[in-house]
Order: structure tokens, then C-alpha cells, then sequence
């Protein structure tokens, strides 16, 4: 539209132009009217003229700014296209790697399977050349168990004959010693050969051949458990660096347990000598204690966990767990524990770092005399202590304070005690203990 003004306007100036003469005309005192309406058109077409030349200025002026814009679009545009082509190539070759980790890990994955089957194989070889193994092993060991058992089986006759020999000899002193002295010495020489034979005759009994060792007898209960064993009862055990011995041993689901004392009914006085209760006395299958060297024999073995029973007459039955350990002869066997659980009141805690004592033996800390003597049974008493598990066995809870402190004592604080009408204490090892047993 405005180019149309433009050429109507130059159109116009060629058709009339202006001139000198024009301008005097102008200053004429009369003008015709026709001459004033040309002038007015040609100033119209001057304005409109000046219009569309600065019209032409500015539209020039967006032309170039136009101009600048449009090279800076381009200039955009082909830094876009360098990008998109580079990121065209990375990706290109991100597609590529991608293919072959793929690739990779297809091959990694198949080697896998391979080295997982050619490890089942190996770990198949493995178990049968160790059973292979065990087999030869064991025909060996058998071999030599039976060349054990059979100079074992030698030697106890021999001993057992040397044990005739001296009851012979006894019977012969019996007439120059004191009576009382001969049949405890009678008694101390029966009982050591009924253990001996007791031992003799479980060996003969589970062995499977004439010959076998009594090193590769259990070291505890809990390995009688290992080795398949799950009824409780009597079974000889050979701990490390000490002779074999029969022991009680009471199995459970999660293990076996060696019993080293239990009070059920009194049938058996604890009430006994030193001697009698280093070496043990009673009856396994009722009242028992295990006897102190064995006790020892066993604890030095390794880490192990004391378990007390006590069944009150009215309280019912509870239990209590210690860290257990048992200093040698010459310290008096003395005793050190620590609480570790249990729904029984502690009644131990001033009765460790004490030695055994019993009442032809003092070794407790009471300035008043011998606790052993004063109360009954022997035990690692203090001052005499809050507890003694070895006392005189009472039908039924004593009233009186002296003979409660008499009997089987279990005071855990001054508010109150028990009085058992049943005990046991066991034995297991710190590593097979995992809860309650």
C-alpha cells in the first residue's frame, strides 16, 4: 500500500513539477481557484510524500535489524545442528558400547553357568573322595582302636586282679586296724573298682570290635550328644589329660548337659568328709555328687556354663545361669562365677573367689569357726554365706532360722529364701550355650 502512495506521488511530480515560476505565480493577488485546489493536492501528495519517505527510513532500519536478527537465528541454528550432530555421534556410540557390554555380559553370563556347574562337579568329586576318605580313615582308626582296647582290656584285667590281690591283703589288716578305718578303706576300694569295671563294661558293651582306646571316649555330655547319643543317663567320659569316668549325662533337644550334683530325696548324707567329696559319692541314679577332681577335670577344658535347678516347696521351680570356673587343689578348688540369667535370685555373689570347705576342712572366712561343721555338707562357704545347696535334705520348708540354715539354703536377699525340695547342677560347655537348656 505504501509503495502505491509512493509511485502516485512521483507520478505527480513528473506531471507537474515546480518550479521558479511556479513559486511567483504563487505570490500572484489572484489566484484562479483551480490553481488553489491543484496547489492543495500537490501539498497533500508533498506530506504524504514525506510519510512514506520516512516510512522507507524506518522500514529500512527494520529490515536490517531484521537483517542482524535472522543471521543471529542462523548462526544459532547452525551451532545447533554442530551440537546435535556431535550428540548425534555420542549417542551413536553410547549404542554401540551398549551392544557390547550386552555382548560382554552375555559371555560373562554363560561363562558363570559354566563355572557354576563345573563347581557342583568339583564340590561332587570333593564329598566323594572325603567320604573315600573318611572310610580309609576310619578303617584305620579302627584297626587301631582294636589294638588299644586289647592291651586296655590286658591291662585292666591285670589291674583287676591286682585289686583281688589287695582286697586279699586287706581282709588280712582288717585284724590289726581299727574297725571303723578298715571298712572306710574297704568302701574307698570297692567303690574305685566298681567305677573301673563300670567303665570296662560300657566300653565292651558299645564297642563294635574286641579292640578300643579310651582316648576317643567323649571329653563331656554335650559330645556324647554330638556323637548321636540322646537318652539321658550314666556314660564314661574321658576329659583332656585325666583318667576316664562314669558321669550322668542329661540330654535335651538342644544338647547334653553333664550333671555334677542332684538332691531328690536325701537318700544319700552329704554331710562327708574332704576326701569323700573330692573324689564324689552317692548314687547317679538318685542323690550324687560328682566329686571335686572330676568337676576340675572337666571345667579345665574350656569356657563352661553352671546351671542351678532349685524346685521350692511352694515356690516351684527356677534356675539360675553362671560363668563357671574351678581353681586346682592347692587353691582349695576355689570357685569363681558370674551371673548371667535365670528366673532364680542370685544367692552366689559372696561365694566367689571362696575355697571348698567341708567339716575336716576350713577354708571359708568365718572367725566364729568352721561353717561346714557348724551347719552341714560341704560348700564354698564365706562367712558362712547365703547359700549351700549341699546341706541336710528336709521333708518340707523348716521354720526355725537355724535349722532352714541347716538344710538345703538358698537365700538371694534378706526378704526372703528358698528351701528346696529338689537340686540339680550341670555343666555345659560356653559355645554350645544359645539359651535356656
Amino acid at each position: 500500500m505504501m509503495l502505491t502512495y509512493f509511485f502516485a506521488f512521483f507520478a505527480l511530480t513528473v506531471a507537474f513539477p515546480i518550479n521558479d515560476r511556479l513559486e511567483e505565480d504563487l505570490v500572484l493577488p489572484q489566484i484562479p481557484e483551480e490553481a488553489n485546489s491543484r496547489f492543495a493536492m500537490l501539498e497533500d501528495v508533498r506530506l504524504l510524500a514525506n510519510g512514506l519517505l520516512q516510512l522507507g527510513h524506518s522500514l529500512k532500519e527494520f529490515a536490517h535489524k531484521t537483517k542482524g536478527q535472522i543471521n543471529d537465528i542462523f548462526q544459532k541454528l547452525s551451532f545447533f545442528n554442530k551440537s546435535f550432530y556431535q550428540l548425534s555421534a555420542v549417542a551413536s556410540e553410547i549404542r554401540e558400547e551398549k551392544e557390547t557390554l550386552r555382548k560382554t555380559t552375555d559371555v560373562l553370563k554363560a561363562n558363570n553357568e559354566e563355572v557354576l556347574s563345573l563347581s557342583h562337579k568339583m564340590s561332587s568329586r570333593m564329598s566323594g573322595l572325603l567320604q573315600d576318605r573318611s572310610q580309609l580313615q576310619r578303617k584305620d582308626v579302627i584297626d587301631a582302636q582294636e589294638k588299644s582296647i586289647i592291651d586296655l582290656l590286658k591291662a585292666m584285667k591285670e589291674q583287676h586282679e591286682q585289686l583281688n590281690h589287695q582286697k586279699i591283703k586287706l581282709k588280712i589288716l582288717e585284724e590289726k586296724l581299727d574297725e571303723d578305718n578298715v571298712q572306710e578303706t574297704s568302701k574307698r576300694s570297692v567303690s574305685f573298682n566298681t567305677e573301673t569295671l563300670g567303665v570296662m563294661e560300657y566300653l565292651l558293651n558299645n564297642s563294635t570290635s574286641a579292640n578300643f582306646d579310651t582316648n576317643d571316649l567323649a571329653k563331656d555330655c554335650q559330645e556324647v550328644f554330638r556323637r548321636g547319643v540322646r537318652v539321658s543317663g550314666v556314660y564314661p567320659i574321658k576329659p583332656n589329660e585325666s583318667l576316664p569316668f562314669n558321669v550322668y549325662c542329661e540330654m535335651a533337644a538342644e544338647g547334653g548337659s553333664t550333671v555334677i550334683q542332684r538332691r531328690n530325696d536325701g537318700s544319700v548324707d552329704f554331710d562327708q568328709t574332704w576326701e569323700k567329696y573330692e573324689n564324689g559319692f552317692g548314687d547317679f541314679n538318685r542323690d550324687f555328687w560328682l566329686g571335686l577332681q572330676k568337676i576340675l577335670a572337666i571345667t579345665r577344658q574350656g569356657d563352661y556354663i553352671l546351671r542351678i535347678e532349685l524346685d521350692d516347696w511352694k515356690l516351684g521351680r527356677r534356675f539360675a545361669d553362671y560363668q563357671f570356673t574351678l581353681g586346682g587343689p592347692t587353691s582349695h578348688y576355689t570357685l569363681h562365677l558370674e551371673h548371667m540369667a535365670g528366673d532364680l535370685p542370685d544367692a552366689m555373689n559372696n561365694n566367689t573367689n571362696m575355697g571348698f570347705s567341708t567339716k575336716d576342712q576350713d577354708h571359708d572366712n568365718n572367725g566364729d569357726g568352721n561353717c561346714a561343721q557348724n551347719y552341714s555338707g560341704g560348700w564354698w562357704f564365706n562367712a558362712c554365706g547365703n547359700s549351700n545347696l549341699n546341706g541336710k535334705y528336709t521333708h518340707g520348708r523348716q521354720r526355725g532360722r537355724s535349722e532352714r540354715r541347716k538344710g538345703i539354703y538358698w537365700k538371694p536377699s534378706a526378704k526372703g529364701s528358698f528351701s528346696p525340695r529338689s537340686t540339680k547342677m550341670s555343666l555345659r560347655p560356653a559355645s554350645s550355650v544359645r539359651g535356656p537348656h
